[in-house]
Formats: structure tokens, C-alpha cells, sequence
């Protein structure tokens, strides 16, 4: 690889990385009031004044049984610990305004969501499938060695059964009966991670009430399956080997086209045509005036360039992305616009402190002086990089079975317990939503 001087940051090692592989990008942390707080537990959260909320959600998530369990040789999602059960649905998308920005050739641009949503308990029709972590075909090449399994997280090729994870999420079931205005909240995963690698996250929002929308930006994601049986692999292997000018071209049209398909996905479901094809209820229970996002890493990134663009999304957390890139654009700088200009709603920065983590400093930085409003930062200690996705819960297990190594897990997720590593990002995340998009409702 050409360029690997530290100083060009790591979404740009991530990149590179990506370019013969995919890559991981972020930086992890926990919510507490001020900038540069570091959280050695969950409990602090208690800081934020959602101490309800947080606290609960920590020790739930302590007590779920997850793959650190030493008898555990597959890898097992922990379960959701609020008062609902969880649905999901997953839909395609096309954006007739645009092509393609990374295969122009195949045509308008094609976007794969899935929405995971509050249920009732007990209720479910018994033939309700309950949703696989990845369909087949994505499983099979996310645990190749063109796969995120491989190349973000160090998992030996073809070595770890990707399709025997399972999701707590059933198919297309009705909406809670209960439920009304839920507050919506997007998500985006980091740099060639699929939609899929922070289910355990994402299912503990909607069992508190929210409906997450989880987006796979096509030809970044890893691979996204598309309808046909048609699977788009992540178009930036062909990175590999590539000048920094070329992948730092290849960085903005990424983060250009997660924004845009974040705003593309708003506008889909502000269409009241487009939520009558929802599950029983399920359209009608949105309240689209109450949207926020979160992401880990360039996730993170796209979360806060979104809610600097787009006034619909009302607040934000970013995990560990840095959001600035390799080289200057015109201006002379290499910042983005949103860590030039900042925010002016409520947003979150949840740090790791591991190495790379000075990575984000300049970008965070200069997010938090230009912004306004409710920001917090702060540092997760013993966190890692992909504290903040599926790892914990999941790579466990695949060292117990030799599909990893000791020391790439220590580099995935750091030296804080997996379920500890859980129960706090679960925590910190539903307390900053439930203060900002659930408070007063």
C-alpha cells in the first residue's frame, strides 16, 4: 500500500485497507456532560440525566446472555431488553434522480433498508420467521476473503458459519398495538460494514420504542443482496495499491453518497403512498417530525454531515468516525463541512481511546467549537475501534472455535468485557435518543 503515514488518519488507512479488503474505521465512548469525560462503566450515564433510561438498559444488557459465555462456540446476539418485542421488514429502494455514483453504467441508484420496529410480546403468528443476522448469500461473502468479516475484523476466510447467527427480530409482523409517534432513528455502519453489523444495537432501540431504519450504502457496504438474487460487492477493493489523491476521491464520493442516500431515504419515508406497504400499523405509527442518526465510523461521519445538511433529522451520534479526509480540498483544508461548521442540534461523540484514537482529534475538535446546542463527547475506556458494532457480541465465540485469534479480538474490541462493551453502548445511545427525541412527547 502506498499511503500509510499516521498522519493522513485513519479513515484514510481505513480506505487503503478497504482497497485490498474493506476496512473499520471509529473510535468509542460513552455519554457524560463534559467534552473529554472518559466512562470506565455504564452507570455514568447516569450523568447525562437520563439516569432512568440508561441505567436500566446497562444492567439488562450485563445480565443478557451473550457469546462471552465460555460454553458458547457459536456466535449468539444478545437480546433486547426493553418491554417490546421486535419486528423487521426490509425493502428496496430506487432513486430515479440519480445514477449510480460508483456504477453509473448499472443504472439509478439502488438502496436496501430494513426497518426494525417495536412488536408485541407474545402475540407473533407462529409462522413469522425470525430474521437471519445476513441472508445466505451476503453471509457467504462477508466470511470471505473479499468479505468485511475478513478484512475489517480479522477473521480467517471461510472459516466462521456466518448464516447460524440469528436476529431476535420477526418478519413483517404487526407494529405494537400500543405504539404511536414512535420517533425514528437512521443508521449507518462504518466503511464496508454491512447494514446488518450493529443488529445489537439497533434491536435494543426498537424494543424501546423507535423504529430504526438500518441503510447498506451499495458498492461501500461489503456486499448488499439485491432483488434478482443479484449481490453488489463493495466497489472499493478496486482501491488497492491506489495514490492517495485517488483515495481520497474515492472518500468524498463515499461520504457523498451516504448523504445523499440518507436523504434519499427521509424523503421515502415521508411518502404516505410508500408507508401504506408497511406492516399492519406500522406506516401510521411514525412520527417523522422526531428523526435522528447514529453510526460507527464513517457511519458516524455520515450521520453528522446528514443532520448539517438536512434539517429534517433533528439529533445525531457519531462513533468513532473521524470526519475530515487525507488531502485538502479547495479551501486548503482537509475538514468537512460539518467539522468546519459544526451543528446546531443535539449530538453525541462516543469515543475509543485505543490506538488510532488521536485520529479523530482534529476533526472533533473543530466540530465542537463551530457547534451549538446540547454536544457531548466522551471516551469508553478499554474500547476499541469496533466496540461499537457487533464484534463484542459476536468474535468472541469465533476464537473459541480458531476462526480468530486473541490478539485480533483485543484489536477489534479492546480489553473492556463484551458484555460490559454492550451494556454501555446500548445505554449511552438510547439515553441521548430518549432525551432528545422522546422527552416531552
Amino acid at each position: 500500500m502506498r499511503v500509510q503515514e499516521r498522519g493522513d488518519g485513519r479513515l484514510r488507512r481505513r480506505a487503503v485497507a478497504a482497497a485490498g479488503a474493506l476496512a473499520l474505521t471509529g473510535v468509542l465512548s460513552a455519554l457524560a456532560p463534559a467534552p473529554e469525560a472518559r466512562a470506565a462503566a455504564p452507570a455514568t450515564a447516569a450523568a447525562t440525566g437520563a439516569r432512568g433510561a440508561a441505567d436500566a438498559a446497562a444492567q439488562a444488557s450485563a445480565a443478557a446472555p451473550t457469546a462471552t459465555d465460555a460454553k458458547n462456540t457459536r456466535p449468539v446476539l444478545p437480546a433486547p431488553t426493553g418491554p417490546y418485542a421486535v419486528g423487521t421488514v426490509t425493502r428496496h429502494l430506487v432513486d430515479a434522480s440519480r445514477a449510480d455514483p460508483w456504477k453509473p453504467e448499472r443504472g439509478r441508484r439502488e438502496v436496501m433498508i430494513s426497518l426494525f420496529y417495536p412488536a408485541d410480546r407474545g402475540t407473533t403468528p407462529p409462522v413469522a420467521p425470525v430474521a437471519p443476522h445476513m441472508d445466505a448469500a451476503s453471509a457467504a461473502h462477508f466470511g470471505s476473503a473479499r468479505g468485511a468479516g475478513s478484512f475489517n475484523y480479522g477473521v480467517r476466510p471461510d472459516a466462521a458459519d456466518w448464516t447460524s447467527t440469528r436476529t431476535h427480530a420477526r418478519v413483517d409482523v404487526p407494529v405494537a398495538r400500543a405504539a404511536r409517534a414512535l420517533p425514528v432513528v437512521l443508521y449507518s455502519s462504518g466503511l464496508g460494514d454491512p447494514r446488518t453489523w450493529n443488529t445489537t444495537l439497533v434491536e435494543e432501540l426498537a424494543s424501546r420504542g423507535y423504529v430504526v431504519v438500518t441503510l447498506d450504502h451499495t458498492y461501500d457496504s461489503s456486499e448488499v443482496l439485491l432483488p434478482g438474487g443479484r449481490l453488489a460487492e463493495s466497489a472499493l477493493p478496486e482501491l488497492a495499491g491506489a495514490p492517495v489523491a485517488d483515495v481520497d476521491a474515492a472518500l468524498r464520493r463515499a461520504m457523498k453518497a451516504r448523504v445523499d442516500d440518507t436523504r434519499f431515504v427521509l424523503d421515502t419515508l415521508g411518502s404516505a403512498q410508500w408507508r401504506r406497504g408497511l406492516p399492519r400499523g406500522l406506516g401510521d405509527a411514525l412520527d417523522l417530525r422526531r428523526v435522528g442518526m447514529a453510526g460507527q465510523s464513517a457511519g458516524g461521519f455520515t450521520a453528522a454531515q446528514a443532520l448539517h445538511d438536512d434539517r429534517r433529522l433533528k439529533a445525531g451520534i457519531n462513533m468513532d468516525g473521524q470526519m475530515d479526509f487525507p488531502l485538502p480540498d479547495s479551501t486548503g483544508s482537509k475538514l468537512s463541512t460539518v467539522a468546519r461548521e459544526g451543528v446546531d442540534r443535539p449530538f453525541l461523540l462516543l469515543g475509543s481511546d485505543g490506538p488510532g484514537a488521536d485520529d479523530n482529534t482534529a476533526s472533533w475538535t473543530s466540530f465542537l467549537e463551530h457547534s451549538r446546542g446540547d454536544q457531548r463527547r466522551t471516551t469508553l475506556a478499554g474500547a476499541r475501534h469496533g466496540t461499537f458494532t457487533d464484534a463484542p457480541s459476536l468474535l468472541p465465540a469465533l476464537v473459541r472455535q480458531g476462526a480468530l485469534t486473541e490478539d485480533a479480538l483485543r484489536q477489534d474490541v479492546g480489553t473492556l468485557r463484551p458484555e460490559r462493551a454492550v451494556a454501555a453502548t446500548r445505554a449511552y445511545v438510547v439515553a441521548f435518543f430518549d432525551r432528545h427525541l422522546k422527552a416531552g412527547s
